[in-house]
């Protein structure tokens, strides 16, 4: 009910067709319980017997659209972030989470994000990007993971005002 309450006051500042929305950043943290706790408990949820034991990348990320990547917009983030903290790096097969690395991007995965009902997509913005950073990281203090996303949030808005004339 709340999603869906959310999702009704964002349509109802702004049409999510009509490019209201230039950037939407989906501010996201993942922790050893998401594999420990919330992973089974959403298979069980959705009828599964077994659940295969993610492994949680260590490191900053980000989840592009599928559909509307921005490649210039999502390396700005990230050589934002690595001004802060590490990059998760891909698995012995390049990819994050199971999904391919982006050629030529360090860090940056991409889903269908409608298709997927990915917060990234409730408001259709033209620059849209999911970031994780992972706290229990023996690499990082809480203040790493606070700065990562601060620097997620000035990468996305200072390359916005580079592309529109406003820096």
């Amino acid at each position: 009910p709340e999603s869906a309450a959310l999702r009704d006051f964002v349509r109802s500042i702004a049409s999510t067709d009509d490019a209201s929305w230039m950037c939407h950043l989906d501010l996201h943290e993942t922790t050893d319980t998401d594999a420990t706790e919330f992973m089974p408990a959403r298979a069980a949820y959705n009828g599964e017997k077994t659940h295969k034991l993610d492994i949680i990348p260590d490191g900053f990320y980000l989840v592009a659209d599928l559909d509307k990547v921005e490649v210039d917009f999502q390396k700005a983030v990230i050589e934002s972030v690595k001004q802060v903290t590490h990059i998760a790096p891909p698995d012995a097969d390049g990819k994050i989470i199971d999904e391919p690395v982006l050629a030529d991007i360090e860090g940056v995965i991409a889903a269908p994000s409608v298709k997927l009902g990915l917060c990234m997509s409730l408001t259709g913005a033209t620059y849209a990007t999911t970031t994780e950073v992972y706290p229990d990281s023996p690499k990082v203090t809480d203040g790493d993971c606070d700065n990562a996303q601060i620097a997620a949030v000035r990468g996305a808005l200072d390359h916005i005002m580079k592309i529109k004339g406003l820096s």
